[in-house]
């Protein structure tokens, strides 16, 4: 008996080998042929490994001491030193430039600028952020975004919030121009309104536009073509802002120190040695500032024929040596947005794997068949904030017209009256889960605005603007509910900002409420705390900030709405698969 389960094993063990010789792959599991219809069409499509995204370079991840790495000088005391584990991932050389930004604003404004001014609106950086009490600036005010001697500096005036739709939109160009390399579609300038490229609305078979070709082969005996999958590896993962955890590690760059797994030496900066200055004597650039920062009070670029750093600004992004990773000024220039949101502990509550705090998990919307549900043919707007906003212009319209005893024109009196009803009953609607039509009355309320002839129209749509959460041609998302994880273990909340702090549980009235209710029994915005779930953290220094905040531990944190000429971003990219480019294994 065990000859004949010998034999028989070999006898398939010869199989597979015949159908291999045969020219097609054949799997290891069932020995059932690859890519062949007569077979049931089962595909293993050709793949080496993940490509390097334009723009990108790559960070080979490993374990570090990430935190303070020189004394606190605020005594604030939020990042202690710990080990923890970066995955690889890629990201930007350089900040952003407002080079970038403005090909962005350029393609908002081409595809939705005649019907959604309000999304070209929406991504338009503050250049009001330069301007200063006792300061001149309006030159930066005028200027700095689209005069062609500043477009390779980093875009500053950005939030957070406009930064994550920035990384959005880039992911979709470059999928899209994947496709069009590949020969499956065309260069499509005419791309308006909802019937846009989407990575995510053509995965779910809602973009067919531009089309080149039908698609990919298809080995299923039942079709002839296919459009491209996850399954391909054609498209490359999303464009994303970095963790803290991962923007630390690529900026202290410590691959350059490292040796037989032994860190040789302790870096406070992105560069190596323990000095501002660069001290290799061996080269030209003895005594040079290795980037962007303000040297001390007053000297924000040193004196005539000796500038130290030579930037009474920002600078251009390559104008400072890489770290050793071949990324630009992470330590100087312009803060950095990541994507975490702040906590002081979370050095003590993080993972020791990729450290996050922000996780919100959401899901696409099904129809009743469990399709997908059509992509956004309008935008989509933050209904109670939408509301809110119409609430306090009115509010403030009144107290100002109270104050100065001008009287309210009853054209703009009646107009915001009609706004708030109309934002109360998109609320309404909103709360009985009817979400489409709770967005077609904001809707209604912004096109009653655009048909207005009043002083206060442009400025109620410029705030609108504000409030755009989804734009035409994305594919429609939720947050994931409680009832679909009754029997997930790892989690059941699609919102997991408060976890073990904020949430009731981590609060010291963890057995009642609270005044300010379960969500903010610990941060209560201007009540209890400065510190909200929409705290973002940034990270590094910025050409106003000194030495000390040059050190890549140093964390700061700022409102995700609100922005400033010191910061700006780069964006960043998982490594899918082997975490050493180039598959080297032992």
């Amino acid at each position: 008996m065990p000859g004949r389960k010998l034999l028989a094993g070999f006898g398939i063990f010869s199989f597979a080998i015949f159908m291999a010789s045969c020219g097609g792959e054949v799997s290891q599991t069932t020995g059932t042929a690859y890519n062949d219809p007569d077979a049931g069409g089962f595909e293993k499509p050709e793949f080496d490994e993940q490509q390097t995204g334009p723009g990108l370079v790559f960070i080979e991840g490993g374990s570090f001491v990430m935190g303070r790495t020189e004394t606190d000088l605020n005594y604030e005391w939020n990042n202690e030193p710990r080990k923890v584990t970066v995955s690889s991932f890629y990201m930007d050389e350089t900040e952003v430039t407002n080079l970038a930004w403005t090909e962005y604003l350029y393609w908002l404004s081409r595809v939705y600028g005649a019907d959604y001014p309000e999304i070209y609106t929406n991504a338009l950086p503050d250049t009001l952020v330069w301007r200063s009490k006792l300061g001149y600036a309006e030159t930066h005010v005028k200027y700095y975004l689209r005069h062609p001697a500043y477009r390779d500096y980093p875009v500053v005036g950005v939030s957070w919030l406009q930064a994550n739709n920035y990384c959005k939109w880039r992911t979709d160009r470059v999928n899209e121009n994947i496709l069009i390399q590949q020969g499956l579609f065309e260069n499509n300038p005419n791309q308006i309104n909802d019937d846009n490229f989407s990575t995510d609305a053509y995965l779910a078979g809602q973009y067919e536009s531009g089309k080149r070709k039908e698609g990919l082969p298809a080995y299923d005996p039942n079709k002839e073509f296919r459009n491209v999958g996850i399954k391909d590896g054609i498209f490359l993962p999303d464009y994303r802002l970095p963790t803290e955890a991962e923007w630390e590690y690529a900026a202290l760059g410590l691959i350059g120190e490292s040796f037989n797994e032994r860190i040789e030496n302790r870096k406070i900066y992105p560069w190596s040695g323990n000095f501002i200055r660069n001290d290799d004597a061996s080269g030209n650039y003895l005594g040079d500032i290795n980037d962007n920062f303000t040297r001390g009070r007053g000297d924000l670029m040193g004196i005539a024929g000796a500038l130290n750093d030579g930037a009474d600004i920002t600078a251009n992004v390559y104008k400072y040596f890489p770290n050793d990773y071949g990324l630009y000024s992470m330590a100087g220039n312009v803060s950095e947005w990541v994507m975490d949101v702040y906590r002081p502990l979370t050095s003590e509550d993080a993972d020791a794997l990729n450290p996050f705090r922000g996780n919100v998990y959401r899901t696409p919307v099904l129809t009743s068949d469990g399709l997908v549900q059509d992509k956004y043919d309008i935008v989509e707007y933050d209904t109670e904030n939408v509301l809110k906003f119409f609430q306090d212009f009115q509010t403030k319209a009144q107290e100002d017209a109270a104050s100065s005893g001008v009287p309210i024109i009853p054209e703009e009196e009646q107009l915001m009256n009609t706004l708030v009803t109309m934002g109360e009953e998109a609320v309404d609607l909103y709360n009985k889960r009817q979400r489409d039509a709770a967005n077609e009355k904001i809707q209604e309320a912004v096109d009653l605005i655009k048909d207005s002839e009043t002083v206060i129209s442009p400025l109620l749509l410029d705030g609108l603007s504000d409030h755009v959460t989804n734009v035409p041609g994305q594919l429609r998302m939720r947050d994931v509910k409680v009832e679909e994880n009754t029997r997930r273990i790892n989690y059941k909340e699609s919102d997991n900002i408060d976890y073990q702090d904020g949430d009731l549980y981590s609060s010291i009235d963890y057995a009642t409420p609270g005044e300010y209710g379960e969500k903010e029994s610990m941060y209560h915005w201007q009540q209890t705390s400065l510190i909200d779930n929409r705290a973002r953290v940034y990270k590094g220094g910025s050409w106003a900030d000194r030495a000390y905040y040059c050190s890549p531990a140093t964390r700061r944190f700022l409102d995700e709405r609100m922005s400033s000429n010191k910061i700006g971003f780069r964006c960043a990219m998982s490594r899918l698969g082997d975490p050493v480019q180039g598959g080297q294994r032992k």
